[in-house]
């Protein structure tokens, strides 16, 4: 059996959890969320507790138990709590702006680099620090993924956008002739 599927999700004062015909969707104070429902899991809410269980005892059914309880309760923690990543941007001149629903970087290029931001993404920058926060981790994930690739951190200076706990291998530089 699934050692994550297995274990119940407790629903958190504030939020509802709704089983339709073919999602699941969740309201809380930060927003509302749906995540697909797979045929071989079915969902049990009682007494602010949801069951995810599965029809059979097949690879894929046990797979699927798995990745829809875990679905679920990102779903359910992003609407109670929110999901966010930090970014920093480092380099002589380099900065980072929020401008209504753009982000735009400075970072080195001869123009300044706007990044619309997606629905349901916010974004709040401090300095050097910007931070992408919202109710649905595989967004805000992917947006922090896509601003980083605007100028990743190269390895003999460091200079780019990276995560704030990510650890950047540097290289030694050219050496001189001897």
């Amino acid at each position: 059996m699934s050692r994550i599927g297995k274990k119940p999700i407790d629903i958190p004062s504030g939020v509802e959890v709704t089983v339709g015909a073919d999602s699941v969707s969740v309201k809380g104070p930060k927003g509302s969320i749906s995540t697909p429902i797979h045929p071989m899991v079915s969902y049990k809410i009682a007494d602010n507790v949801v069951e995810v269980m599965r029809s059979g005892e097949t690879r894929q059914e046990c797979a699927q138990h798995g990745l829809h309880r875990t679905l679920l309760f990102n779903c359910i923690e992003g609407v109670s709590k929110g999901f966010s990543k930090t970014l920093e941007v480092i380099g002589v001149g380099y900065k980072v702006s929020v401008q209504g629903k753009n982000v735009v970087l400075n970072v080195g290029y001869s123009h300044p680099v706007q990044f619309p931001l997606p629905a349901g993404i916010d974004a709040t920058a401090e300095g050097s620090k910007l931070t992408v926060g919202g109710v649905d981790k595989q967004l805000v994930g992917e947006v922090a993924a896509q601003i980083r690739r605007v100028r990743p951190p190269e390895p003999y200076k460091g200079k780019g956008i990276k995560y704030i706990d990510e650890q950047i291998r540097r290289k030694a530089g050219k050496s001189g002739k001897k």
